[in-house]
């Protein structure tokens, strides 16, 4: 599963820096693919391809958000999730909207980090 941030976020953005996939943004902010990543390509749901620098909608516009499909719950990297350990209010939890085995992760991981 990917890790949300919840509404209780201060804004901090003590776990930003922390996510090996730059998953994290602060609220408001455009996101894309190719942020913390190897894609240059994606495939969205529908079929299209986006280039990976093309600016995203932001999640949230309140406070930091998480991109779920850029998470990996730091599996590959770390023990645990970065921005779970270092958040000061423990707003960084399991998002029930997106469970994932750890195997999946892992492939998500290598999607993420092609190797050039």
């Amino acid at each position: 599963m990917a890790i949300m941030i919840t509404d209780e976020c201060i804004n901090c953005g003590a776990c930003e820096p922390e996510c090996p996939n730059n998953a994290i943004y602060e609220g408001g902010a455009q996101w894309r693919w190719a942020d913390g990543t190897s894609l240059t390509e994606v495939a969205t749901a529908d079929g299209a391809v986006v280039s990976g620098t093309t600016p995203q909608t932001p999640v949230s516009d309140e406070y930091y958000y998480i991109v779920s499909d850029k998470c990996t719950e730091c599996v590959g990297f770390h023990e645990e999730p970065q921005c779970a350990a270092v958040c000061p209010v423990d707003c960084c939890v399991d998002d029930p909207d997106y469970r994932e085995t750890r195997e999946r992760l892992l492939e998500k991981k290598e999607w993420l980090h092609i190797a050039a």
